[in-house]
């Protein structure tokens, strides 16, 4: 496969470029600094350089160029809501205008359960990150491109366990970074998934087989 990343250098992003590599793929992804495209190359990943929410729907098309699949992974953690708004709104519409500009039919998300972080006293801020998040959410199902949304519980640097719980409403916990990864490559791997939403949480079920109980 062909795939573009935006997020390539976050957490989920960086795991997700390196278990495709390991797989044959060939990986792009968008980064700001020469130092990241640098670091990137010596891993085997084509970096373009660019700043998401400066660039203009054209120039993102063009760095997408002819790559088959555009995953979204970037996010702002709940930060400030002019940094909320650039990155997980304004950054998922311009990149999924991208796409449709690029022709590349095939766009999936990384996205947040509905239920993280509630009963918890959030503040005005993360109130209005899970309501961003949201609204991209319904953007991207209305976009007309081969869509997949994958909402992963509370996010841990742990080490993977290979074993996850993955349908369309899930318990909110916790899950691994390394398996929330895992769990997209494999997605990506399987064309008899799209225009779905689902939903990662930690679990027992081997995420190869939690990924093919999930076909339609």
């Amino acid at each position: 496969m062909d795939v573009f990343i935006i997020g390539i250098s976050g957490g989920v992003g960086g795991l997700l470029a390196r278990n495709l590599r390991a797989r044959g793929d060939h990986v792009h992804g968008l980064v700001r600094r020469e130092q990241q495209r640098a670091d990137l190359a010596s891993r085997g990943a084509i970096a373009h350089l660019g700043d998401l929410a400066r660039m203009t729907v054209r120039e993102l098309a063009t760095a997408f160029g002819t790559v088959g699949t555009v995953v979204y992974s970037a996010g702002s953690n709940g930060g400030g809501k002019e940094v909320t708004d650039a990155i997980d709104n304004r950054g998922v519409v311009k990149a999924i205008e991208a796409a449709r500009l690029a022709g590349i039919p095939r766009f999936a998300l990384v996205s947040v359960l509905p239920e993280a972080g509630r009963g918890q006293g959030m503040s005005e801020e993360e109130e209005y990150y899970f309501a961003v998040k949201k609204e991209a959410d319904i953007a991207l199902t209305r976009s007309g491109l081969n869509w997949l949304i994958l909402r992963p519980s509370m996010l841990t640097d742990g080490p993977g366990t290979g074993q996850v719980s993955l349908g369309p409403a899930e318990s909110h916990d916790e899950i691994s970074r390394e398996d929330v990864a895992a769990t997209l490559a494999e997605l990506l791997h399987e064309p008899r998934i799209g225009r779905q939403i689902l939903e990662l949480n930690t679990g027992s079920t081997p995420l190869r087989e939690a990924v093919q109980a999930n076909i339609r």
